[in-house]
């Protein structure tokens, strides 16, 4: 779901076909999505009977730069050494400056993402807050900074803590100053001087204490009262949630 953040709360755009509507503005709406069956793959187009990935036909799973390693591995990126399953595509998106951030979701993780994506990737993953702590220039640099940390500092978000937000208060300032201590000698000089926390707010009517996940492969037809929007989930009827990212490809019809 395309979101950007005004005045500190996340705003959601909902996307058919080539009109873009409000997705806020359903928030206490009946909202029905309908999956009629079709999925084609987000690289390539095809039909297919199942996605790979994060909605990839088997061949670009395999092959496609977008789907390579080092998506999930940054510290096995060597698009700056010129290398990669598309070496001019690994140029554009993962030889360009990088953030390694601190972020409160389900709680405090570490995390990398390029320059240009703080901070939407704050928003993806549900988060509350967040503070950069090293600026490299390439997805490598990044990587090598994150596996270090990640000795010391989570890296993944539980969504169920993440959705029921029932996390606890973290000092952000005060995490950054004992993370710059794990920082790689060698990468020192890529530490983040600037100190401002990104705060956000998602549109929830309230948290829910309980969340049950539903997908379209299981529940073609998915209904209630749209009661939240976090990271990239729905709420619907304050407990059931699904991932819209997680069926990126697939063929919703969409009323509310």
């Amino acid at each position: 779901m395309p979101v950007k953040l005004l005045d500190g709360k996340a705003h959601y755009t909902l996307e058919l076909n080539d009109e873009k509507g409000d997705l806020n503005g359903a928030l206490g709406e009946k909202i029905n999505l309908h999956f009629t069956g079709q999925i084609n793959c987000v690289n390539c187009g095809r039909k297919i009977k199942k996605t790979f990935g994060q909605g990839f036909c088997f061949p670009c799973f395999r092959d496609a730069p977008q789907a390579s390693e080092c998506i999930i591995h940054p510290e096995r990126c060597r698009g700056h050494l010129g290398e990669g399953r598309d070496p001019e595509w690994e140029q554009k998106h993962h030889v360009q400056p990088h953030f390694v951030y601190l972020a409160v979701s389900s709680g405090l993780k570490v995390g990398i993402t390029r320059e240009t994506q703080i901070p939407t990737r704050w928003i993806d993953q549900g988060a509350r807050a967040g503070i950069i702590l090293a600026k490299t220039t390439n997805r490598y640099e990044a990587g090598v900074i994150e596996v270090a940390l990640k000795e010391h500092f989570a890296d993944k978000t539980s969504w169920q803590r993440m959705l029921k937000g029932d996390i606890k208060d973290v000092d952000l300032l005060e995490e950054k100053e004992k993370a710059r201590k794990f920082i790689p000698d060698e990468m020192s000089d890529f530490f983040y001087d600037e100190n401002d926390i990104i705060s956000i707010e998602y549109p929830l009517l309230e948290s829910p204490d309980k969340v049950k996940s539903v997908k379209f492969d299981k529940e073609p037809t998915i209904s209630g009262t749209l009661t939240g929007i976090k990271g990239q989930y729905l709420i619907l009827d304050n407990k059931f949630v699904t991932n819209i990212r997680n069926q990126s490809g697939y063929f919703v019809e969409v009323e509310v």
